[in-house]
């Protein structure tokens, strides 16, 4: 969600000074069931171009021409459309859609929370009707003392006829990918596809370059005594070093710092050979940690090649960072009709 969002925010200034009003359009409410949950945005430019989605894509177009009106007289309005018979997804999307500012200061202040890898929240301000003018807008709130709105007439407003939909966004998903061969290089590429930041470690006796991993946000080459391992809530870890030795002293500095998923490549062989030295070295190892250690990492997909490697760690990462159970969405269908 943060980096649908950031990217929003950058094609939005970049209309302003082309001189392009923007209008904001997000999913604020929903009955039903949908492709796409409330929380998604879509900018819709003057010029007509689009930037991120609210459905599948049959939505959109529907919901660009409903916006025309904004563009004209600057007024907010929510819309509804109905998928039950167009879409197949049984529900009805409640559609806030609000002229789309973003101030100088603004940015400033998003920048800084994003290199700071803050929470932040949104909170969107409608009536649960179609075809419905009034008061609404959003609030972007850094903090408890730090907030933006969109729209230099829309001031947050409660009363019982105003429903408000809040939404707290956390940083990007961080991968610290430990590692620098050809495996490392494609799992790096298809995890900025979905928006994750990718920070390379590599060995100092193989640095690279950050033009050799496409999609990385930084490249280094360090070791394991010297490494300055940023690990936060967000921040997961594959190791692809393919070398045993600094496997086990990259999971000794793991252990204090508690990242959600550490992704291991290599044989089940190798994991219980590098868990039972790794108890020599840790007094006190939590059987938290050993249950955060996944190898081989990915999940069994039938995955051969690099990029299907890749894909098959990345679709763990998630089951794991969301805790969901892995199963096919027919069998999970099946599942919930049997339950219902």
């Amino acid at each position: 969600m943060t980096h649908e969002f950031k990217d929003i925010v950058y094609k939005a200034k970049i209309n302003q000074q082309n001189r392009l009003k923007n209008i904001l359009a997000t999913v604020v409410f929903l009955e039903g069931s949908s492709y796409r949950k409330p929380g998604v945005r879509m900018l819709i430019s003057e010029d007509g171009t689009m930037v991120g989605a609210v459905s599948g894509g049959c939505v959109e177009n529907e919901v660009k021409r409903r916006a025309q009106s904004v563009f004209v007289d600057g007024k907010p309005k929510v819309i509804t459309y109905d998928g039950r018979y167009r879409l197949g997804c049984e529900g009805i999307l409640y559609i806030l859609i609000e002229p789309f500012y973003i101030s100088d200061d603004f940015l400033k202040t998003f920048q800084s929370s994003l290199d700071r890898r803050d929470t932040f929240k949104i909170e969107s301000y409608f009536k649960k009707e179609d075809e419905a003018y009034g008061h609404f807008g959003s609030v972007f709130h850094i903090n408890t003392d730090t907030n933006f709105t969109f729209s230099e007439t829309f001031k947050p407003k409660h009363s019982e006829t105003i429903q408000r939909f809040s939404q707290d966004l956390k940083p990007n998903l961080k991968l610290l990918i430990i590692g620098g061969e050809h495996d490392a290089v494609k799992l790096c590429a298809m995890a900025s596809l979905l928006g994750w930041e990718v920070d390379i470690i590599t060995s100092i006796k193989d640095p690279k370059l950050l033009s050799d991993f496409p999609g990385a946000k930084s490249v280094t080459a360090q070791t394991p005594e010297i490494a300055d391992l940023k690990i936060d809530t967000e921040t997961v870890v594959v190791l692809m070093t393919h070398n045993y030795v600094l496997d086990l002293k990259y999971l000794i500095k793991l252990e204090p710092l508690h990242p959600q998923y550490i992704g291991i490549i290599g044989s089940s062989k190798r994991r219980n050979q590098l868990q039972n030295e790794l108890m020599n070295y840790v007094s006190e190892l939590s059987e938290t940690f050993l249950e955060r250690i996944h190898s081989p990492a990915g999940l069994h997909i039938g995955a051969i090649t690099p990029e299907e490697i890749a894909l098959s760690i990345l679709a763990e990462i998630l089951s794991v960072i969301r805790k969901t159970e892995v199963m096919s969405l027919r069998t999970f269908a099946n599942k919930m009709s049997k339950e219902q």
